[in-house]
């Protein structure tokens, strides 16, 4: 019998976390309530979840300090991580999801919104790629082994920064709107805006290093993974600090 997913609740507001720890029970899942990033740590430490539901404002700190600290950490990189926002403003979830974050939940919500969300946000887990490698250029990617290489060395991609780029590869050469990667990448993007592409384009231009110019943006239509003969030369050619 399969295990019900572990959502690791990381909410300082006892409250919200009751609530939607009793809205996961309702909905099949098991979840964990923590009030703070050092409890955070053990639990993760102890057992990895399926999912992490994070506050971005924790009353012991930002919550964008604990993202990092996953999103570098090998055994923890790729947990999918939903980070709730008191802020109202869309642009303001942006450094959410540019910390790691693969969604980001304005406060307050429906939990009819939370529980589509964490489904989708499963439901995009890498994990449901089919098992293929691929090359292009120099850069190699394997699924079975969920690694990237470029040039003989191991790159650290995130979950759906290593889908994104599957996607890519996948169809080289060709030019990708923002709509299509959501439809493609994302899949259920009901919530999603057009601006998280971007940021995780950016995301990953960041990872591939010096393969980050194979990543092109092509003003006005979106983005293209092209070979390119020297990679070095071609960094001005969307690099990360031009992320379209």
């Amino acid at each position: 019998m399969r295990k019900p997913p572990r959502v690791l609740i990381v909410e300082d507001d006892l409250s919200v976390a009751e609530l939607i720890a009793v809205n996961l029970r309702h909905n099949g899942f098991v979840s964990i309530i923590v009030f703070d990033g050092e409890a955070a740590q053990r639990e993760v430490e102890a057992v990895v979840p399926d999912l992490i539901l994070l506050d971005g404002m924790l009353s012991t700190g930002s919550g964008s300090g604990l993202l990092h600290q996953w999103r570098t950490d090998v055994r923890t990189q790729r947990i999918p991580i939903l980070m709730l926002t008191a802020r109202s403003e869309a642009s303001d979830q942006v450094p959410g999801l540019d910390a790691g974050a693969d969604d980001c939940l304005t406060k307050p919500f429906s939990t009819q919104e939370l529980m589509a969300r964490i489904k989708a946000v499963l439901r995009r887990r890498v994990p449901d790629i089919v098992s293929e490698s691929i090359q292009v250029g120099e850069l190699f990617l394997d699924t079975t082994t969920y690694r990237v290489t470029f040039r003989g060395d191991e790159l650290k991609i995130g979950p759906t920064e290593f889908k994104l780029l599957h996607h890519f590869m996948k169809h080289a050469e060709r030019v990708h709107t923002r709509g299509a990667l959501l439809d493609r990448v994302w899949g259920d993007h009901v919530f999603i805006e057009e601006r998280t592409v971007d940021v995780h384009v950016k995301r990953l231009r960041a990872s591939l290093g010096a393969a980050a110019a194979m990543v092109e943006t092509v003003r006005g239509a979106g983005y293209r993974l092209t070979v390119l003969h020297n990679v070095g030369e071609a960094v001005g050619k969307g690099s990360p600090a031009n992320p379209g």
